[in-house]
């Protein structure tokens, strides 16, 4: 006969398991995912509903169970979903159990945390999670991840963007993303967008990043944080980028190998036939504020401060903000070593001047003069 206790822990235990598995599957507002099942599988579930187009990933931290080359993607059949986190939940490219513990990409088994392919509009949302652990894994393996033949694929469609890449003609929009503790080589530990468009845009065509914080994530030559390869585009709005970090190792990609280009680069690199729109962003604390290529882009109501940190692998002077003429930068405020490199930073129209953003320990500025300027995150 059981006992009185043994009965409530069974009562108990029977609650938690119906728990989980109402949480697990379709609900009225989407599919929802737990700790031990599938992304992907409720990705590719809700991409042949109609209707319903919402994925809920409830807490816990979520990891590749075999070396492939994204964690989780999504492809022209997934356009229109919104993937969302419900409470803390961690997308990892980690998984120590499977990992080659010899390997200089310990313990990351996939190339990406997660992938946007052709095909995507700004329809497909996600929203809120913790990306982390890449670390240049590189695998060219199946499952192929890209369904569109047509696409040529380069080493930076397979090396660039540790946590997130996005990929041809896709425009997904990113929200309340924490993008932590990724690297890779050759760029963009965070973000690799490399869309190879011909006239970017601003406008639908163009990538929506929303109210992320990228922090500590690093490269070997360009973009630690995020990169707009060549005719890409993206709409960054209140973002954090803080300790990020690029030219940790020789630029092995460069033409000139005696004299390469990128070896002072920064935690957003814009290339050259690329666009971005930057408003009330913060940089702070990182190697460098922004490296722009493009003289097409724009920075509003953003800050810039003491951009100075060191440990790379080329020297030069720390920098805020290396754009050519021909951007528009108005409203922002810089604090730093070199604030301007190239000089084409209107004095008139910006802040050089400013005193102390004092930050708060969410990098909200307390100054006053600051007010609607830079990131700003709710305390509460």
């Amino acid at each position: 006969m059981l006992s009185y206790a043994r009965a409530a822990a069974l009562v108990v235990l029977g609650l938690r398991v119906s728990f989980a598995s109402a949480q697990a599957g379709w609900q009225t507002d989407g599919f929802h995912v737990s700790p031990g099942d599938s992304i992907q599988q409720a990705l590719d579930a809700v991409a042949r509903n109609p209707t319903n187009k919402v994925v809920k990933v409830h807490a816990g931290v979520y990891r590749p169970d075999t070396k492939r080359q994204a964690l989780i993607w999504l492809n022209r059949v997934h356009d229109g979903i919104t993937l969302e986190a419900v409470g803390e939940v961690t997308l990892t490219a980690a998984n120590p159990e499977i990992c080659d513990t010899n390997s200089p990409s310990h313990s990351a088994v996939v190339n990406h945390v997660v992938y946007f392919g052709d095909g995507i509009s700004r329809r497909t949302i996600l929203r809120g999670f913790t990306i982390t652990g890449a670390n240049h894994f590189v695998s060219r393996e199946s499952p192929e991840i890209e369904p569109n033949p047509d696409i040529r694929r380069s080493l930076f469609f397979y090396a660039d963007g540790g946590a997130v890449k996005i990929f041809g003609r896709s425009y997904p929009t990113l929200q309340q993303l924490e993008i932590v503790d990724n690297y890779a080589s050759p760029c963009a530990g965070g973000i690799s967008i490399e869309q190879g468009v011909t006239q970017p845009r601003s406008g639908a065509d163009s990538v929506k990043i929303e109210g992320c914080i990228f922090r500590r994530n690093r490269s070997q030559i360009t973009g630690a944080a995020v990169d707009l390869l060549p005719g890409s585009s993206a709409v960054v709005t209140n973002c954090l980028f803080v300790g990020n970090i690029a030219n940790l190792g020789v630029n092995y990609i460069s033409d000139n190998p005696a004299q390469p280009e990128f070896t002072n680069s920064a935690p957003l690199t814009v290339f050259p036939g690329s666009r971005a729109v930057v408003q009330r962003c913060t940089f702070v604390g990182n190697r460098n504020g922004v490296e722009d290529l493009s003289g097409n882009s724009e920075y509003r109501d953003c800050i810039f401060w003491h951009n100075t940190l060191g440990g790379a692998f080329y020297g030069g002077e720390r920098y805020e903000l290396c754009i050519p003429e021909g951007a528009q930068v108005i409203g922002c405020v810089f604090g730093g070593q070199v604030v301007d490199p190239r000089g084409s930073v209107s004095k008139s129209k910006n802040r050089f001047d400013c005193p102390d953003p004092t930050f708060d320990t969410r990098f909200n500025s307390q100054l006053p003069a600051c007010n609607g300027v830079g990131f700003h995150i709710a305390t509460n």
